[in-house]
């Protein structure tokens, strides 16, 4: 497996991770845990070295899993966890607002230790910006955390440029984790830049898309009740009949590269730049080896330039969350 190092941290992690959400929550139903936990070492087992979950994962469910999973071989693989959120366990929807209050951090810290069954969190990501309590007390507190030996680094999500440059002053930023793939290119006018010129690393979650770029879905999937993706603008049915055409596009380089539609996602995205290292999640273990493949796609600088001029070409229809979640974003 390649490695990659996240900024300059020394961070250094398999080229590409594991997203462990959509185990638990996000698209459909969760897994069986033991299902859940072969997955994870499987991953492993192929190389994998870093694990991506977060408190609000089930809630705490994915955390649990994630844990049980990585106890055997804890020493060997880097995970990433998150605090931020305001939560209500019972509520069908338990996301109900930001919370990044710092006893509210230390308290998620304790408890994220705890469901890992670990006694430090590699990288500590808050999850989304909280509009109420100012960055600097938020990069502060995580700094007290690394200074007790409970956190190894620092990350943020879906932050924006200012936030990052506060942030980075207090305590250096690893690693921001946002969306980032052919379908979702926002990052590239600013935050790319930000990031090489303060030497942090980028760790984008839905490289596929959610699943779109994959080419397994169309204008005739049906998403169940708990899939996130039923209240997606972007995956309206009408949406998703428009936006084919990418996909139709990564289809024809996937035939010439003798690989899939994912595969040619993941390599244009890993040949962005050295210090990217995206996160895709499944469910199953094909897709998953099917993912790590990509690893071994070779995109020429031709190649990623004819990309580049036929994916600039193409709008993608449809925002990418629903409005009542636009607000948290990139703050």
């Amino acid at each position: 497996m390649q490695k990659r190092k996240l900024g300059n941290s020394n961070l250094e992690v398999s080229a590409m991770g594991l997203g462990c959400m959509g185990l638990s929550s996000g698209f459909g139903p969760p897994v069986e845990k033991q299902q859940g936990i072969a997955l994870i070492r499987a991953a492993f087992e192929r190389g994998v070295t870093f694990f991506d979950t977060a408190e609000a994962y089930g809630p705490f469910a994915n955390e649990e899993l994630v844990g049980e999973a990585l106890a055997p071989f804890r020493d060997q693989v880097v995970i990433a966890t998150k605090f931020g959120f305001k939560l209500d366990p019972k509520a069908e929807r338990p996301l109900v607002g930001v919370d990044s209050r710092p006893e509210h951090i230390r308290k998620v810290a304790e408890s994220s230790l705890k469901w890992l069954k670990t006694d430090v969190i590699d990288l500590f990501y808050q999850h989304r910006v909280d509009p109420n309590v100012p960055i600097e007390d938020v990069a502060g507190t995580v700094k007290d955390l690394i200074q007790q030996g409970k956190v190894r680094h620092f990350g943020l999500s879906e932050a924006g440029v200012q936030t990052i440059r506060r942030a980075h002053k207090v305590q250096p930023v690893t690693a921001l984790q946002s969306e980032y793939s052919l379908w979702w290119r926002e990052p590239e006018a600013e935050i790319m830049p930000t990031l090489e010129e303060l030497s942090i690393g980028f760790v984008p979650f839905s490289p596929l898309g959610k699943g779109f770029l994959t080419g397994a879905i169309n204008e005739e999937t049906k998403f169940g009740k708990s899939d996130f993706r039923s209240i997606v603008p972007r995956f309206t049915p009408e949406n998703r009949k428009v936006n084919q055409t990418l996909v139709d596009v990564l289809g024809r380089f996937a035939k010439e590269k003798k690989a899939t539609p994912a595969q040619i996602a993941l390599a244009w995205l890993l040949a962005q730049k050295p210090w990217i290292v995206p996160i895709p999640g499944t469910t199953k273990l094909n897709r998953l080896e099917e993912n790590l493949g990509a690893l071994a796609v070779d995109l020429t600088p031709d190649d990623l330039r004819q990309i580049d001029s036929v994916a600039s070409r193409i709008p993608v229809q449809g925002e990418r969350y629903p409005e009542s979640m636009q607000k948290l974003i990139n703050r």
